[in-house]
């Protein structure tokens, strides 16, 4: 329990607000975590054996276990961009005199990206200053090389020694670019996606009859082009159009509100009906458009047949009253001609032809 409660206050301190105002805490929980990451590396480096054995290497490393751990605590008391500044001079400080000691083949100097990264993602805007010192740390780490790639070094390690401290270095420059890209990115990551998702639930939105909650015709429309740019691989469709028979004496009669929910029983059918590739929209008023991708008319009718005798057999209650209503369809095959217009205009011209004759049926 106290195991758990020790984690927890660590946590509740690194996570601690900066007292400034109008200040990222974010920002400055990045570079605390930067700085706790870095007392550890001083800590794992100065157990190295050449380190240990040599006075002068243990007291830097301890000297700037000292410095950072100040740092540390100046996030507390002191502005983020203070803290920022302290925390570059101080590893710049560090890069230049382990170069120094250790020579340019430990790797120290890759941390210079660490501290490119932290300014880019911690300073809002500022986009010129960012550049300058982007140009500033290339021109350092150059005129470093120069100098240092060739010289000996003041503390001559072992292969194995160099080996440890190069390892250690890359361990704890990548820990560092990656906490430093994880949480910046993390947000804009979680915003982008919100905003993917919003814009499909839009476009979902911009083709859904929100009454049914069926297709509607910009929707079907769309789906239409695309058959006949071959979407399906030009196994061809049929396309039906259907209304309610008498639906105006249903809302003269019974109300609006009365209509809404027989066409909401209707599009409850079609939904339970035309799966896979079938597809059922809200064509306008109390009229539908069904249509069945990869069938022929005859396996329509089928279908067809089916959804006009659920319909028929379907009662919708409300406020005291009970009623029933039927459906006329006229179903049209598409001839491959590349032009559905031809297809729904047949299809309409069938409907009508079924109106004519009686109503409450299927004309093909």
């Amino acid at each position: 329990m106290k195991k758990g409660n020790i984690f927890t206050n660590f946590a509740a301190l690194i996570a601690k607000d900066t007292k400034a105002q109008n200040e990222s805490k974010k920002t400055i929980v990045v570079i605390r975590i930067i700085l706790i990451s870095i007392i550890i590396y001083f800590s794992l480096t100065i157990s190295v054996g050449k380190v240990i054995s040599d006075v002068g290497s243990a007291v830097f490393f301890l000297f700037f276990f000292i410095i950072f751990a100040g740092f540390f605590a100046c996030t507390y008391r002191f502005r983020t961009i203070v803290v920022l500044w302290m925390f570059n001079i101080g590893m710049f400080s560090f890069i230049l005199f382990n170069i120094r000691l250790f020579g340019w083949n430990i790797g120290v100097q890759h941390f210079l990206m660490v501290m490119l990264l932290l300014y880019f993602f911690s300073s809002y805007k500022r986009h010129k200053e960012k550049f300058i010192y982007a140009a500033v740390l290339c021109a350092l780490r150059l005129v470093l090389f120069h100098i240092y790639y060739k010289r000996t070094p003041v503390v001559i390690l072992l292969n194995k020694e160099n080996e440890i401290l190069q390892s250690i270095n890359t361990i704890a420059i990548f820990w560092c670019i990656s906490i430093i890209a994880f949480i910046f990115s993390r947000d804009s990551q979680e915003l982008e996606s919100k905003l993917v998702d919003y814009n499909e639930q839009l476009q979902k939105q911009a083709k859904t009859d929100t009454l049914t909650g069926l297709c509607n015709r910009r929707g079907a429309k769309d789906y239409l082009e695309w058959l006949t740019r071959g979407g399906d691989e030009n196994k061809g469709f049929c396309l039906c159009i259907c209304d309610i028979d008498f639906f105006k004496k249903v809302n003269d009669t019974y109300g609006h509100d009365f209509g809404d929910e027989v066409l909401k029983g209707i599009a409850g059918i079609f939904k339970e009906e035309m799966t896979g590739r079938r597809l059922a929209a809200r064509w306008g008023g109390e009229e539908f458009l069904l249509l069945f991708s990869e069938n022929n008319g005859d396996e329509a009718c089928v279908y067809l047949e089916t959804i006009k005798r659920r319909i028929k057999a379907m009662r919708i209650e409300k406020d005291g009253y009970e009623v029933g209503v039927t459906m006329t369809f006229g179903l049209a095959e598409y001839d491959f001609s590349g032009d559905a217009e031809n297809t729904l205009k047949e299809a309409d011209k069938k409907l009508y032809q079924g109106k004519e004759a009686g109503r409450d049926r299927i004309v093909y």
